[in-house]
Order: C-alpha cells, then structure tokens, then sequence
C-alpha cells in the first residue's frame, strides 16, 4: 500500500473486510506495456483454479496468459478467494473473469446502500467493470479494482454507470462497513480496459 492516495491513507488501517484488506495488499500492481505479460496477474488465474477446481477455473487457468485481456474480475477473484478461507459461499461467481457475472455473487444490496467492501459492477463501453466501494461523492463512487489505467488503484467512477452492488456474505458483518463521504476532486474514469 505505498503508493496509497493520502486522501485514501485511512483504508490502510481498516481491519476488514476481508476482501478489502487483500485488494488492498494487491495495489499498485501493474500491466507491463507490450509483452512479456506480468507474471503476477497472469499467475492468479492459476490461484483462483486451485480454490475452485472447476471446468471453468480450470479453462481461465490454461487460457489466461496476456495481462492484455481485461482482468478486473480475475483481481477481484483472487482477492475473493485469499479473503474466503476456503469457504464456499465466499468463492467468486462462477464465471469470475466476466466483470458482469459478478452481479451473481454474495447478496444484493440497493445502489443508494452501498457500503465499505461492497462489490460495485459497471457498465462500460464494450462490456462490464467490477471492483470494490471505498467512498463516494455526491455523483460518483469511489473505487478499488484492478485493470484501471492498467493497473489495480483507486478511482472515481459515475454512480449512474453502476448496474449492480453485491455485499459478500458475511456470518457477522464487520463493525467498519459503512458509507464513507469524499470529496469530488480528481477525474473521473470513463475506460477501465
């Protein structure tokens, strides 16, 4: 987390959740222009495979080879599977690279009631974004994820581009999920591929 926005430097002292915590261990890590492809993200395919051993996990495992491909879901899949300790409702969706197949994980939660940790999932020009609510403002939500400027970091991202939020299942929600107010300074994102 050293290169964690000061405006953002309180999420390095959240104790949860825990799918937080783990995207917050991955930040900062980043695409290499052209190839080879970083061996990081591309090795993640094979982690999430390993907690989910199935037909699907194991076909993104053997395919997934060029940090190229669009990876948000593949980040918020590893940071899934570090976070559920082998639980198998904490597991990612099913189909995990797919940002859009996320609106199937955990439980749904109203857009207005998004929180902490909760999973945000978008609409985007040719396809979908998934990545993780730390904040928001008055028109945008302020988000954690991976393939963002080619890179897992910290964005701002139009509320009425959010088609879906999902809460992970918790047996106790953690104390510190809640709305976290920032101000609107700073661009907003209009491409996460």
């Amino acid at each position: 987390m050293s290169n964690l926005p000061a405006k953002y430097a309180s999420l390095a002292t959240e104790p949860g959740p825990r799918m937080l915590v783990e995207m917050l261990k991955l930040l900062d890590v980043k695409e290499f222009a052209g190839k080879p492809s970083n061996p990081v993200i591309v090795d993640w395919a094979g982690e999430v495979a390993a907690a989910m051993p199935t037909p699907y996990a194991r076909w993104v495992d053997d395919w997934y080879n060029d940090d190229a491909i669009p990876w948000c879901g593949l980040a918020m899949a590893v940071a899934a599977v570090r976070a559920g300790q082998g639980r198998a409702d904490r597991l990612p969706p099913s189909k995990f690279l797919s940002a859009k197949d996320w609106l199937n994980y955990g439980r749904k939660v109203h857009i207005d009631d998004a929180m902490l940790g909760d999973v945000l999932i978008f609409d985007r020009n040719g396809g979908g974004h998934v990545a993780q609510y730390v904040g928001e403002d008055e028109h945008a939500f302020h988000i954690l994820g991976g393939n963002q400027k080619d890179a897992v970091n910290i964005i701002r991202k139009l509320k009425t581009e959010c088609v879906g939020v999902r809460r992970p299942i918790y047996n106790a929600q953690p104390a510190n999920v809640r709305k976290i107010l920032y101000g609107a300074d700073g661009p907003l994102s209009s491409n996460e591929a």
